[in-house]
């Protein structure tokens, strides 16, 4: 499930470049359009994400981006970085 502060998802099946992703968002129906290509089981951007900011997938930081990512982007390797986290005092939480 996508929390609200997720600004990613996962794209299950791919989709073309103008194609319609539907997702949820709680029990919201939510689309976004993609900008470009989105390959099977990777992730596209349904809020704009700025350079340096976090990428958050069910509620969790996976990375920072590299570079301004609009809405309807794939976000893979080529535009975020991993981020040094301290997993023992979040595991503790």
């Amino acid at each position: 499930m996508v929390t609200p502060k997720d600004n990613v998802v996962t794209v299950v099946h791919g989709a073309k470049a103008g194609e319609e992703v539907h997702y949820f968002k709680g029990a919201e129906l939510c689309s976004v359009i993609t900008t470009e290509d989105i390959p099977p089981c990777h992730k596209i951007a349904v809020a704009p994400i700025a350079k340096g900011e976090h990428i958050i997938k069910y509620g969790e930081i996976i990375g920072g981006a590299q570079v301004d990512i609009p809405v309807g982007s794939w976000v893979s390797h080529l535009n975020i970085e991993s981020l040094p986290r301290d997993y023992g005092s979040e595991l503790s939480k």
